[in-house]
């Protein structure tokens, strides 16, 4: 009796403090890294914040490094394999992502937390609350919405700020995670997950500053905002599949319908066709579009499948313990 209690009390004190580690993917972030890395410090004072720097050509690791952070580094280029790297090499129950650009607000990650906690959830995203016009480009504004709306439309996911960079999830959700970008599209990737697996997610608003003075967005709207649009469309081939090639086939039987029309009506006065080869590609389209619609049903029912594998390697992990911790 008196030998277990101790052993005991050594258990709840184990659940009630997970550990937490603190992932801050970097490149050229010499300006900023440091206050970030300060800053949570400040926020958790008992996290591990590791930086993995990805080939940046500034001080960035001199930096992380005189500040206390664990640096360590990721040859291939793109936050995607970084992210991997993370994910693979941290040990941890509660992992809090976040750019090193001091734009995301640290003091928030105790309250990130405490919600992952109290729901228990899996993913808390962090909405970011822009505190200045300055500090979200309108370009950016408006493809998040797009993106986000797209892919709440295509599969019923929930965040409203599906690209936000800071989010805090459970170790049974990042252990399960399949990454496959290479860059920002990573956001996207990581909703689509949570939908795949049926993990418990909330959505938590937090502040969002410019950048500092010194440090230089390495988001190119364009260019990533395509890469995150192949992502969602090749996510949705991928995941959705009856209703990706039922979309196919429908333009596919439309196109045929279309050119077949004229066919029919100059068939019905006459007797005759004309254009034959106008009549042969209807024919092929019409073709096709079964054709499409069929192999979306065979592909819907893989996709079944290999998201039943997911949230199964999903549930076979532990989650968060709850917490009643206001």
């Amino acid at each position: 009796m008196f030998e277990t209690a101790p052993l005991e009390r050594t258990k709840s004190t184990l659940r009630s403090r997970p550990s937490v580690a603190v992932l801050l993917p970097c490149y050229n972030e010499a300006a900023a890294i440091g206050s970030v890395i300060d800053s949570f410090r400040s926020a958790l004072p008992e996290a591990s914040i590791y930086v993995y720097d990805n080939n940046s050509t500034d001080d960035t690791v001199r930096v992380a490094t005189a500040h206390g952070a664990i640096v360590r580094k990721e040859m291939r280029q793109g936050k995607g394999h970084v992210v991997r790297r993370m994910f693979g090499d941290i040990e941890a129950d509660i992992y809090v992502l976040a750019d090193g650009d001091d734009t995301y607000d640290a003091a928030s990650a105790p309250l990130l937390i405490r919600t992952l906690r109290r729901g228990p959830f899996d993913v808390v995203n962090a909405a970011r609350d822009e505190q200045s016009t300055a500090a979200y480009r309108p370009g950016h504004r408006f493809g998040n919405r797009l993106f986000s709306g797209a892919v709440r439309f295509a599969f019923g996911a929930t965040w409203s700020d599906m690209l936000s960079g800071y989010k805090v999830m459970s170790r049974r959700f990042v252990k399960t995670f399949p990454i496959a970008s290479k860059g920002f599209e990573i956001e996207t990737e990581l909703l689509i997950h949570t939908v795949e697996t049926r993990a418990s997610t909330t959505e938590v608003p937090t502040p969002y500053r410019e950048r500092g003075e010194g440090s230089v967005s390495k988001l190119r709207t364009f260019r990533d905002g395509f890469r995150i649009l192949r992502v969602i469309f090749l996510l949705i081939k991928d995941e959705r599949p009856l209703q990706f090639f039922s979309a196919v086939a429908a333009v596919l039987s439309l196109t045929a319908l279309v050119l077949a029309w004229p066919i029919f009506v100059e068939f019905a006065h006459t007797g005759l066709v004309p254009r034959l080869p106008t009549a042969v590609l209807s024919t092929g389209l019409m073709l096709a579009a079964f054709l499409a619609f069929f192999s979306g049903l065979l592909l819907d029912g893989l996709a079944a499948s290999r998201r039943e594998a997911k949230r199964l390697a999903y549930l076979n992990m532990t989650g968060v313990m709850p917490s009643d911790e206001a």
